[in-house]
């Protein structure tokens, strides 16, 4: 098994995925009797799947040091935001710092919701899995 086919055998499952739907409550008046619910994201399957396996990645290798993602991606150049994580250029980072991207992307939904759908829905999520694929099959060339 490759090293990240845990994480790869997504890249064909986003093609079809509905990936989340925003819940907005629409029927209660905010009165103490019907109050809001707040807002939040509906993932698929797929997408709760693919967060479990993230974490599954990291706690089966601690030496990527995934829970310090913020400091990995500024090593590398980038901001924990989504403006600098969604522009970054893989093209040349290696695979810990994709990781550490993935897992950044799955924390940010903890702190802003909608925050993972965007990075799928902006194609963010689909090119850092290539480039983790393109590790992959580099590795077993060598």
């Amino acid at each position: 098994m490759k090293k990240f086919e845990s994480m790869t055998k997504y890249l064909p499952l986003l093609e079809n995925d509905k990936i989340g739907t925003w819940v907005i409550d629409r029927e209660n008046d905010g009165t103490p009797e019907h109050p809001f619910h707040m807002p939040f994201v509906d993932y698929s399957e797929m997408v709760r799947s693919f967060i479990r396996d993230v974490h599954e990645f990291h706690e089966n290798n601690k030496d990527f040091e995934l829970t310090h993602y913020s400091e990995i991606l500024e090593k590398n150049g980038l901001k924990w935001d989504s403006e600098s994580m969604s522009e970054a250029d893989v093209s040349d980072l290696d695979s810990h710092c994709v990781m550490a991207l993935l897992m950044a992307a799955v924390r940010a939904e903890r702190f802003c919701d909608g925050a993972l759908l965007d990075f799928f829905e902006n194609g963010s999520m689909k090119k850092w899995l290539t480039r983790l694929q393109e590790i992959d099959a580099a590795d077993c060339t060598d």
